[in-house]
């Protein structure tokens, strides 16, 4: 007797599930264009946050670095098992993370994940060798593992002592979350380069940096070796053009960009980079771009070859939405965000 049609009958419903495991779930990668610095090396960026629309950042500063800089960028999303689509409000689940096996510099925009260890010692693979990190903006809040887990010491207010006490965020990027510093929603930030840093090659062409986010409060000074480039002036609205608020909020200006080091107990010292500016709507600034693409170059060792003014010119379309919770665009997947071939 053929049994076939009445097994068929009973995988039916578990279908979509297989689907979106291997088909809807696939990662987005981007080629390096040819006869460009950065040709032969591998960038993997992360996303993952509910607010900032991380999602469409990252497909874009992904498809600049592939197109005007010849990197190969693989980038990875928050996708809901279910049905496959790109659900950055799903905290549980990030596809293809062993893509950092190959990685020669991993960017990350995550906000409270809580991920299962398979993904997560992909992470801890990745930083236990050294390898470069450049998080932006929530990443110091990149992780909210319980504690019963085996990778809980990620966590954002991990209370352990040593090196891990505030987690990942403190370790590695240099801050934990701590607060708002500029009021969120109505108080942006214009980017000030730090007068002793002028000359380094990360805040090359980067005269003009704008963003509606808004300043996130630093412990000061900050950690180790961490050097401050950028500082952020809170300014009293959400126009490029407006003045800065007087008084405490910008005496003394936060940081919020950064370079230093890290290192995981014995291991190998890595290069890290820090912004806490950035959404997809800073990302239409010219010189937060820039500053992104520097520093990608700084990671990969190759500050010798970042231009005077690095082509940061949009790759495709960039209409992006605004921030905040709910916002984020619906039933799509990875490779809707594929550029035509």
């Amino acid at each position: 007797m053929n049994h076939r049609p009445k097994i068929l009958l009973i995988l039916l419903p578990f279908l979509p599930f297989f689907f979106s495991a291997t088909v809807w779930a696939q990662p987005l990668r981007y080629e390096g264009a040819p006869n460009l610095p950065g040709n032969g090396l591998h960038v993997v960026l992360v996303s993952g946050d509910e607010e900032y629309r991380s999602e469409e950042m990252l497909v874009q500063l992904g498809r600049i670095l592939a197109k005007r800089h010849g990197f190969d960028s693989t980038v990875l999303f928050a996708i809901n098992p279910a049905s496959g689509e790109i659900d950055p409000e799903y905290n549980a689940n990030i596809p293809y993370l062993e893509a950092l096996e190959t990685a020669d510099v991993l960017i990350m925009y995550l906000r409270f994940r809580n991920l299962p260890d398979e993904q997560m010692r992909h992470f801890d693979n990745y930083l236990k060798q050294g390898k470069p990190v450049l998080g932006i903006r929530t990443s110091t809040h990149a992780f909210n593992v319980p504690r019963d887990r085996a990778f809980a010491r990620y966590s954002f207010n991990y209370p352990g002592e040593g090196q891990w006490r505030q987690g990942f965020g403190r370790l590695v990027l240099g801050e934990t979350w701590i607060n708002h510093h500029g009021h969120h929603g109505h108080e942006a930030t214009r980017g000030i380069i730090a007068p002793e840093q002028r000359n380094h090659p990360i805040v090359r062409g980067c005269e003009d940096m704008f963003g509606p986010t808004n300043v996130y409060a630093i412990r000061l000074p900050l950690p180790g070796d961490s050097v401050t480039l950028v500082y952020g002036q809170v300014l009293e609205s959400m126009q490029p053009t407006d003045n800065p608020v007087v008084g405490a909020k910008n005496d003394p200006m936060m940081p919020i960009a950064w370079t230093r080091t890290y290192q995981i107990d014995d291991g190998p010292v890595g290069r890290v980079f820090t912004s806490t500016m950035g959404s997809s709507q800073d990302m239409e600034s010219e010189g937060f771009r820039r500053l992104l693409v520097n520093a990608t170059y700084w990671l990969a060792g190759l500050e010798d070859r970042i231009p005077m003014s690095a082509n940061v010119d949009i790759v495709g379309t960039y209409e992006t939405l605004p921030m905040g919770f709910g916002g984020h665009k619906r039933e799509l997947k990875p490779q809707d965000f594929a550029l035509p071939e």
